[in-house]
């Protein structure tokens, strides 16, 4: 009895206030900031763009845009299930593979390639695409577009996988290419694809202006019964990395007429190994072109069913001579990794307690933590 007075008299003070403020309302003046701000054009090279798929929410995601620099929100664009997402090549778009079910979490189908402006953070166009999009935690090349900005590919997986071409000028779906046996999609150049395929090979796909397959290729890269290279690459133009569990790193050039395979070479020596030394985490590896160097997410206890857990720590690794030259450290463990690729670069890092880690690569410093900026990301992008 008690409570219910109490819920009583709560709901009746509450009734009265919301009346008191009835006529006031009105009075307000509407805050000219809220939803109306542009963001200016060209972006920002540090302005960075969070992948947040809310592990506790699939149904509806963000990505939150940030300047991790002055440590500032910009804004937010909602996304449909784990969306992956990608930039466009030009800095004027950033399109997400978008999932909706008409009852919420369930009923009819709807995949849709959502195109946002990347000033207004409003949609400026959108394609329906299969109801084949791959419902996965997002990761890089899940989602891409040619390097004149001309197709975006689609990664799907219903479990056979294939990639849809979206011509972005007509704005419309203008192929869908069976990559059986293989994952993802590495945009190589105007009118190419690769993806990596089960049996260690890379396959890749030649398109032409119409977005058709004209050939395609497997050149042999690894060994999937000797060793696990995690397909999560990081590509610097044509060129992709990719890390073992162990700390191989592989390299494949896809610039010239034929892919490249470049020699491996090891993030640990013999005695790192031994002492427990190897790569983790989801986006583990990242590059910061501008200054020729990796960045690695290193477990000092390595345990071979554990690789993708979190670690604090940042090995910096040169590319010219392959040598760890560096290691950083942040205040809380770290899953994704992005470097971005100015001259003045910055590495960022989504930690597992909601925030974003901030590192000045140049003074190799670390700078300070966003705090309370995603619920569970997976991916960062910059421009």
């Amino acid at each position: 009895m008690r409570i219910t007075r109490i819920l009583a008299q709560t709901t009746l003070a509450l009734g009265v206030a919301l009346a008191g403020l009835g006529n006031a309302a009105a009075e307000l003046p509407a805050d000219a900031g809220i939803g109306q701000t542009t963001l200016p054009f060209p972006p920002e090279p540090h302005r960075a763009y969070i992948v947040d798929v809310e592990f506790n929410n699939f149904v509806a995601g963000r990505v939150t845009v940030v300047d991790p620099e002055k440590k500032k929100m910009l804004g937010m664009v909602s996304t449909g299930f784990a969306a992956p997402s990608t930039l466009s090549r030009d800095g004027k778009l950033l399109y997400t593979a978008d999932l909706f079910y008409s009852r919420g979490t369930r009923g009819t189908r709807t995949d849709a390639l959502t195109a946002w402006d990347t000033s207004t953070l409003s949609p400026a166009w959108e394609v329906l695409i299969p109801n084949k999009r791959a419902e996965s935690l997002t990761q890089r090349y899940g989602l891409s577009t040619s390097s004149d900005d001309r197709f975006v590919y689609v990664y799907n997986f219903t479990p056979s996988t294939s990639v849809t071409v979206v011509d972005t000028q007509a704005k419309a779906v203008v192929n869908e290419i069976a990559i059986p046996g293989c994952v993802l999609n590495y945009p190589v150049g105007k009118r190419a694809f690769a993806s990596l395929c089960g049996d260690g090979s890379l396959q890749l796909l030649k398109l032409d202006d119409a977005g058709k397959e004209v050939s395609r290729s497997h050149t042999p890269f690894f060994d999937p019964n000797a060793e696990k290279l995690v397909e999560r690459a990081f590509g610097v133009g044509d060129t992709y990395y990719f890390v073992t569990t162990t700390g191989t790193v592989r390299t494949v050039d896809f610039s010239g007429k034929e892919p490249k395979i470049l020699p491996a070479w090891e993030l640990v020596d013999a005695a790192e190994k031994k002492a427990g030394w190897a790569p983790g985490g989801w986006q583990l590896i990242t590059v910061a072109p501008k200054l020729n160097r990796m960045y690695v997410l290193m477990h000092d206890a390595h345990e071979a069913m554990k690789w993708e857990d979190p670690s604090p720590i940042v090995g910096v690794f040169d590319l010219k001579t392959h040598k760890r030259i560096g290691t950083l450290e942040a205040p809380n463990p770290i899953w994704s990794l992005h470097a971005t690729s100015d001259d003045n670069p910055l590495l960022l890092g989504i930690n597992v307690a909601g925030g974003l880690e901030v590192f000045d690569l140049k003074a190799g410093k670390h700078t300070g933590t966003m705090a309370d900026i995603h619920k569970t990301a997976t991916q960062i992008l910059s421009h």
